[in-house]
C-alpha cells in the first residue's frame, strides 16, 4: 500500500521585514541613494527575479554579515509589460499591463525586503529612508496577511 503524503503550502516561514518604497528614482539611483544614506552595499543580481513568463523584476541584494541580515530591494513592477488582446472596441489598439509583484500594493514601486532572525527597529529604518530626497513615502507592509507573499521567495 502506498502511502500519502500532503505538503502544507504556506512552509515559507522565514522571519522577514518588508517595508514599501514609493519614490520617482529610477532603481540604480535608489540604491545609489540607500548605500550612501545608510552605509549599505547593494549590488544588481546577475539575473532579474523571474516570476513567471513575461514578469521579471530587477533586484538588488546586499548579505549585511556584520549583522546577520540579508537585504533585498526589489522593484514592484515588471520590467517587461505583457501584451493583451482585446476583443472589444479598441480590437486594433495594442494594449499593455505591468505586472506586479504583490498585486496587492500595485501602487508601491519598490520593495525592500529584510530578513534576520533579531529584531530590528524597522521605524528607526523608515526614518532613514524618509530622508533621501524623492522619497515620498516609506512604511512598513505587515506579511501576514499578504495574499502573494510566496511571490517575495528569493
Amino acid at each position: 500500500m502506498a502511502s500519502i503524503y500532503k505538503i502544507n503550502d504556506d512552509f515559507y516561514d522565514e522571519s522577514f521585514i518588508l517595508i514599501a518604497l514609493h519614490t520617482t528614482l529610477e532603481d540604480y539611483a535608489l540604491v545609489y541613494g540607500l548605500n550612501q544614506g545608510m552605509k549599505a552595499r547593494f549590488i544588481r543580481a546577475k539575473s532579474n527575479f523571474t516570476l513567471a513568463e513575461n514578469k521579471s523584476f530587477p533586484i538588488f541584494e546586499w548579505d549585511d554579515v556584520f549583522h546577520d541580515r540579508y537585504w533585498v530591494l526589489v522593484a514592484n513592477q515588471s520590467s517587461e509589460k505583457e501584451l493583451i488582446s482585446n476583443n472589444d472596441l479598441f480590437q486594433n489598439e495594442t494594449t499593455y499591463i505591468t505586472p506586479r509583484l504583490v498585486p496587492e500594493y500595485k501602487d508601491v514601486d519598490y520593495l525592500l525586503k529584510i530578513e534576520t532572525e533579531k529584531d530590528i527597529e524597522a521605524d528607526m529604518l523608515i526614518k532613514n529612508i524618509l530622508m533621501m530626497p524623492k522619497i515620498m513615502a516609506a512604511y512598513e507592509i505587515s506579511t501576514d496577511k499578504l495574499k502573494s507573499k510566496n511571490n517575495l521567495i528569493f
